[in-house]
């Protein structure tokens, strides 16, 4: 038995708005153990609406729709699916009665319209609606089919999932068994060369291992399924292991950890400082540093050179060395890392400097061109040169360079 997640809303097909409630909905059904391979989103047509749940009812057994459920023209869903299974809609008069006391609570009147939201399928149980006027079902059209209905707004739809459905679902023998995930976490390697590695573990049945990239980062899901969260961590432990070993230090974290983090937490325990001297990311690797809680332990603060002037006035950059290789070289990044670190006082120094385009490129030093500077305890300092390419944008390249920067003092940190 699976679900199916069907989000109802042409505002969802036009991109106007973010379709979190699907998101939701997936780690929800996780949760439960419930499992779902196809999700949805179809605009607000009936005739569409009915190619959907056809579909759907050939592949699923639970079928739960968000949206579509308000007192306006285009919100169709429950008068869509009781046509499709032709059965009649029918007005619940404690559904009035509810909106009614839901209106005059805030000083208003009910509109007519709002007694559209009374009608649903004739034999559907009423899905509470607590804080809003729209109440969802829990129908069984036929008895290999469960459907649930629920608002699109976000909270409304959370709380009456987890007050009514979660019971709900529990009740019919659901929830016995949970899918839990762990998400690994790597950097400087893509997510091509990742899954090569680790190739073997990519077909195990349980837990499963998949792979994914975004933003720079290529991440490993380890998914287990079993009786309880503690089970299934149980299972994933070994495999992760496996993969920490395979990777080596191209795996940086789990979770919700992030480079900054990482790296704070090896300076908090190694009782150094750090500062960062910044040109293209504009004091974006500064602001990933200081959203780690208790980052004032270990970073001092930053320098955003933009100009030239301020790469030689307050880092003391050589100013015949800028003339000669440009901002952009690998003897300015170190220049700017010692400067800071100088300056600041602190343990290391770490700089940037780079160009994030979309202008600024030439034949020599194109757009994505990012020197990263690193300077340390001992007077050892060093360079690094990416080239991020042009197809990626400014914010993603201002985003991986800050991140790269961090990575290559975390390295650092774990192989001096």
């Amino acid at each position: 038995m699976s679900a199916e997640i069907i989000c109802v809303g042409t505002e969802l097909l036009l991109g106007d708005i973010l379709n979190g409630n699907a998101q939701f909905l997936a780690q929800q059904l996780a949760q439960l153990g419930i499992p779902h391979y196809y999700q949805t989103v179809v605009g607000d047509n009936p005739e569409r609406l009915k190619q959907v749940i056809e579909i759907a009812i050939s592949r699923a057994q639970i079928l739960i729709f968000t949206g579509g459920l308000g007192p306006t023209p285009d919100d169709l869903t429950c008068e869509t699916i009781a046509d499709f299974f032709k059965v009649p809609l029918v007005e619940r008069s404690d559904i009035i009665e509810d909106i009614t006391q839901k209106f005059a609570q805030r000083g208003r009147v009910m509109s007519p319209s709002n007694r559209k939201q009374a009608l649903i399928p004739q034999g559907a149980e009423i899905l509470p609606n607590r804080t809003g006027t729209a109440p969802g079902i829990i129908w069984q059209p036929r008895p290999e089919i469960t459907i649930f209905t629920f608002p699109g707004v976000p909270s409304e739809m959370h709380l009456m999932w987890e007050e009514t459905a979660v019971p709900f679902l529990k009740s019919q023998g659901w929830g016995k068994e949970i899918i839990y995930s762990r998400s690994l976490k790597f950097w400087g390697i893509s997510e091509s060369a990742l899954a090569e590695k680790v190739s073997s573990y990519l077909k195990l049945p349980n837990p499963t291992v998949a792979p994914y990239a975004g933003k720079g980062e290529t991440r490993l899901r380890v998914s287990a399924k079993a009786t309880s969260e503690a089970a299934a961590e149980a299972l994933i432990a070994p495999i992760e292991k496996q993969i920490k070993e395979i990777a080596g230090l191209d795996f940086y974290g789990v979770d919700n950890d992030t480079l900054a983090s990482v790296v704070g937490e090896l300076l908090r325990t190694s009782k150094e400082t750090l500062s960062v001297a910044e040109s293209c990311t504009g004091g974006g690797l500064g602001q990933m540093l200081t959203e780690i809680s208790g980052s004032s332990n270990y970073f001092w603060g930053g320098v955003i050179s933009y100009d030239n002037s301020v790469k030689v006035g307050l880092l003391g950059v050589n100013q015949e060395d800028l003339d000669k290789f440009g901002a952009v070289s690998a003897i300015i990044a170190e220049q700017m890392a010692v400067g800071v670190k100088t300056r600041l006082a602190t343990t290391w120094g770490l700089s940037i400097t780079g160009i994030a385009g979309p202008t600024g490129g030439t034949d020599t030093k194109p757009v994505g061109l990012v020197y990263i500077g690193l300077a340390g305890p001992k007077d050892e300092v060093t360079s690094f040169e990416y080239q991020f390419g042009t197809v990626r944008g400014r914010a993603l390249i201002r985003h991986v360079s800050a991140n790269a920067a961090l990575d290559n003092l975390r390295r650092k940190l774990l192989t001096r």
